[in-house]
């Protein structure tokens, strides 16, 4: 028996694959149910990037200005944020300000709680889409998504990068049966630009290529009415947005990934140099795309696209990894080895365990993970690639496209 895509869906069978999902699928699982609960009793709120998109919204809500220095400290030093951190900003560019706007009328712990389930939320949907977009095998597979650490780091900061992944699914999902909409879906995945980068380049050429205009249509109306909310917000949001990016250092934060890593390596005041991955990138990105032009396919070809544009990021977290979940279950969907659905599943272990033993996010020890995913994804495919040539014949050998509308 096959899915629409061409997936084998078989019998589930009860091995060390899915005993290790199992395990790390539960010690996500009770990590988050232990975090929600005292996230109920009010204890964690205050050290949580949360807090900076809250006291952005409280400023909001006096209609002052959201990037100011002097009250961000006091509103985020005031609740309980670390002095150590110093003050922190909402980064984002300003279009996204009314995202932010309503905490500004809640109390911290209200606010977190409400934030927390719209994450969850994000990362259930995101899953479940996907599924569906596989023909709902009968496996443990998506227990990958909902347990994967990045996403479980993501949900315990209160970042905003499960937006994005929502965004980033609900273009595959809708890109070739809802165009309009599917350009909706992309605005979330622009809160975090840098980090699509080669996968922009390589959407822009396809929609020239493909005339897919309603998709840029959708965008633009989403960017115009979210940067004329903001306006009304606040008229200097811009302005002051640009004045606290070049003043407040962020460019030189130290942030464990590959580009930022090769910035402190060969000169770490140039603090251009971290683009230059993602412009190699770009130019791999159309050289990989040009000879697959006229069969593209956003769930296959999109999913290495991506953990290129992730891997080459001027600047990525261990949080916002979790933009890997569409080409991981997409790896594992098609991998034919069930010991690789294992490795993956054992790749979040440290990672939780991590967590487990409170190692900052910032640590150098989160510089394999990025990398790792990709390298994960390339066997994974290799392997189902393989399987299929030698296997089968030529005409079931052939890619099955994706079910964008799988009902």
């Amino acid at each position: 028996m096959a899915s629409s895509t061409g997936i084998p869906v078989s019998r589930r069978q009860t091995d060390f694959t899915d005993l290790s999902l199992v395990v790390v699928a539960g010690l996500a699982f009770s990590l988050t149910a232990m975090f929600l609960g005292v996230a109920l009793l009010g204890h964690l709120d205050s050290s949580r990037d949360y807090v900076v998109f809250w006291a952005t919204g409280q400023q909001l809500a006096r209609h002052a200005n959201p990037y100011d220095t002097a009250a961000l400290k006091q509103i985020e030093h005031a609740v309980g944020l670390n002095p150590g951190y110093g003050v922190m900003y909402m980064r984002n560019l300003p279009f996204a300000l009314p995202l932010v706007m309503p905490l500004g009328y809640v109390g911290l712990r209200v606010g977190a709680l409400l934030w927390t389930l719209l994450l969850v939320s994000c990362l259930a949907i995101s899953t479940w889409m996907l599924r569906r977009m596989y023909g709902k095998p009968v496996n443990y597979f998506h227990w990958l998504a909902l347990s994967f650490a990045p996403a479980m780091i993501c949900i315990f900061t209160g970042q905003t990068t499960l937006f994005s992944l929502l965004g980033l699914v609900l273009f595959l999902r809708l890109h070739s049966t809802r165009p309009f909409l599917a350009g909706l879906s992309l605005w979330l995945c622009i809160l975090k630009p840098h980090l699509f980068l080669p996968f922009g380049v390589v959407l822009l050429v396809w929609i020239v290529l493909n005339k897919a205009y309603k998709i840029v249509a959708g965008l633009v109306v989403a960017v115009a009415v979210t940067c004329g909310l903001a306006w009304l917000i606040d008229p200097t949001a811009w302005s002051d947005y640009s004045t606290m990016m070049r003043t407040a250092g962020v460019a030189t934060d130290y942030i464990p990934c590959f580009s930022v890593f090769l910035r402190l390596k060969l000169s770490p005041h140039t603090l251009w140099l971290p683009y230059v991955p993602a412009a190699i990138a770009c130019i791999w990105a159309l050289a990989y795309f040009w000879p697959r032009r006229n069969s593209w396919d956003w769930m296959r070809d999109g999913s290495l696209l991506m953990l290129v544009s992730m891997l080459a990021a001027p600047y990525i977290w261990i949080y916002d990894q979790c933009l890997a979940i569409p080409a991981l279950l997409d790896g594992a969907y098609h991998a034919r080895s069930r010991h690789l659905i294992t490795i993956i599943a054992l790749l979040s272990l440290p990672i939780v365990i991590g967590l487990m033993c409170a190692i900052r996010i910032t640590s150098p020890l989160y510089l394999w993970t990025t990398p790792a995913w990709l390298i994960w994804y390339l066997f994974a495919r290799h392997s189902a690639n393989h399987k299929v040539a030698t296997d089968l014949p030529i005409e079931a050998a052939l890619p099955a496209q994706a079910d964008q509308a799988t009902n």
